[in-house]
């Protein structure tokens, strides 16, 4: 952060704690992978082995109504990641490929997510963070313009299987 200026960081090891947290993710009316699924199971077109570009408002709407990853669970406490990462600040998710086969689909989907390893104003004014001196001088130090500490940009992307079949 002091010598960053900014600059994006990337570790593998957060692109698998993304992958776990995705795949572990069983809540029905949050997880995007399962709400995605449920989209693809109900809208494609089983007689033509294809999904219908018609209804592509619905994956849309299968992501928008559900929970976007980050790391706020209460384990995330004490495994590092509710620091490291917390929040994200966008989240990019996109099917590679659709495979349609025998009443069963195939969809490979890439997830890229992007954090500010920093605080903002809504971090600051949470009682979670701003009881701590810590988490204060640390929000000081990145806007103070003698310092001016930028936070550097975290990256963390995966992509997973999902699978399903004609209901």
């Amino acid at each position: 952060m002091q010598n960053g200026n900014g600059t994006p960081f990337h570790d593998m090891s957060l692109n698998q704690a993304i992958k776990e947290h995705l795949i572990k993710d069983d809540s029905l009316g949050n997880s995007t992978r399962l709400l995605l699924q449920k989209a693809l199971e109900d809208n494609i077109d089983w007689q033509n082995s294809i999904y219908p570009s018609i209804e592509k408002a619905n994956l849309y709407e299968a992501i928008s109504g559900g929970k976007l990853p980050k790391f706020d669970r209460f384990q995330d406490n004490f495994n590092g990641m509710g620091i490291t990462v917390h929040d994200t600040w966008a989240t990019h998710i996109t099917i590679k490929s659709l495979h349609i086969n025998n009443n069963r689909f195939r969809a490979v989907v890439h997830y890229k997510l992007q954090d500010h390893f920093g605080l903002d104003s809504d971090d600051i004014l949470n009682t979670k963070f701003s009881q701590f001196h810590f988490f204060c001088i640390w929000f000081v130090l990145q806007r103070y313009n003698q310092f001016g500490f930028k936070p550097f940009m975290t990256n963390v992307e995966t992509t997973l299987e999902i699978t399903g079949m004609r209901k």
